[in-house]
């Protein structure tokens, strides 16, 4: 294995965009690649990757949230919006580095901070946070209604 950590960059939109439709169901590759072109062009975001020789195996997208943040006390806090390693990667560490990117970025931004979130159902990435050193700030139950 020749595993890498880097910043992405245009080229890599479509093999981010792929990984993301993986977990991001609802999303096509090319809505997704659209998304990704304008995080990586906006100076108040950052997705890194995770490559294996020449392929894309794992990224984590982050960004600076100016706007209140659950449990957080400074502006702006840098905040995980997405963190995804193929399966056969997992378990090894890798996310955690992902992260340890997207922290380093957000210190280099001034935040003293970092947030993130998951689906109350989602226990993978429930456990994920607690093992990279989150702690919970609150459970919120969303609603809405056609009006």
């Amino acid at each position: 294995m020749e595993i890498q950590f880097k910043k992405a960059a245009a080229e890599n939109v479509y093999d981010i965009a792929a990984l993301a439709a993986k977990m991001w169901t609802s999303h096509t590759v090319e809505e997704l690649a659209e998304g990704f072109a304008a995080a990586i062009n906006n100076p108040d975001c950052a997705v890194f990757l995770m490559t294996d020789g020449d392929k894309t195996v794992g990224f984590a997208q982050c960004g600076l949230r100016h706007d209140y943040v659950e449990g957080t006390s400074r502006s702006p806090v840098g905040y995980l919006e997405g963190i995804f390693i193929e399966e056969s990667y997992r378990k090894q560490g890798c996310a955690k580095q992902l992260l340890a990117c997207c922290e380093q970025w957000a210190k280099e931004k001034s935040c003293t901070e970092f947030a993130s979130d998951c689906e109350l159902d989602n226990e993978i990435s429930r456990q994920f946070h607690f093992g990279t050193g989150f702690r919970e700030a609150n459970r919120i139950i969303c609603f809405v209604k056609k009006i």
